[in-house]
């Protein structure tokens, strides 16, 4: 019993610091935003002193450099989901800063059953998993791929990413602390929602793929 408490504590304790790591990974994104919106008049005053002075080329120089601040910040994906959005978003900006592509699909059209920070921590976990597995690799194979939609009243999320194996082998678990405290996250969250979740690697790509039913 004490064994068993202790390790879910353990878990518990990871699963809030993991919280509290996308949580300031989503602020600082949209902190970003903030600040953009903040100085808009400020740009505007700018672009009116150029064109006062008839500096054409200067405005147009003004303007490509608030257009790639503009760009590094909108969000990339939009799921229908706030939660998903976020932390979609602030992992893909992780990835691209570590050269590592990323193909996101995700539509999520309803409310869902599973709470926030559930889906966050799921979320969360398998795109630090991708993102730490893609950094083995050579910078030209980084890749991860997401796919998240409605199969009836389940929602299904797939997660796929290179990685350094090129047959098939079974998942170790105990590979770092946190990472099997990560997979152990996940696969009590997925319980919780009487879900599904299958993990397979193979000829080179691993993939997560979890169903969770939302009736």
């Amino acid at each position: 019993m004490g064994i068993f408490n202790r390790d879910t504590k353990k878990l518990l304790n990871y699963q809030n610091e993991l919280i509290e790591t996308h949580f300031e990974e989503v602020k600082n994104m949209y902190d970003k935003m903030r600040t953009w919106r903040h100085d808009f008049k400020n740009h505007i005053q700018a672009l009116k002193i150029l064109a006062a002075q008839a500096d054409i080329e200067g405005i147009e120089n003004y303007l490509s450099r608030l257009e790639d601040d503009l760009c590094s910040m909108e969000l990339k994906v939009k799921t229908g989901n706030r939660m998903a959005d976020a932390i979609i978003n602030s992992k893909i900006s992780l990835a691209d800063a570590k050269g590592i592509k990323t193909s996101v699909d995700a539509n999520i059209p309803i409310e869902l059953r599973i709470a926030d920070v559930d889906l966050c921590v799921i979320i969360g976990n398998l795109f630090d998993n991708a993102i730490e597995a893609s950094l083995k690799l050579d910078p030209k194979e980084r890749m991860i791929r997401v796919y998240m939609d409605m199969k009836g009243e389940q929602l299904y999320i797939s997660f796929t990413n290179l990685t350094a194996f090129k047959k098939r082998k079974i998942l170790n678990t105990d590979k770092g602390q946190d990472h099997g405290l990560g997979l152990k996250s996940i696969d009590r969250i997925v319980e919780s929602y009487g879900g599904y979740i299958a993990r397979n690697n193979e000829d080179g790509a691993f993939t997560t793929e979890i169903l969770l039913s939302q009736k």
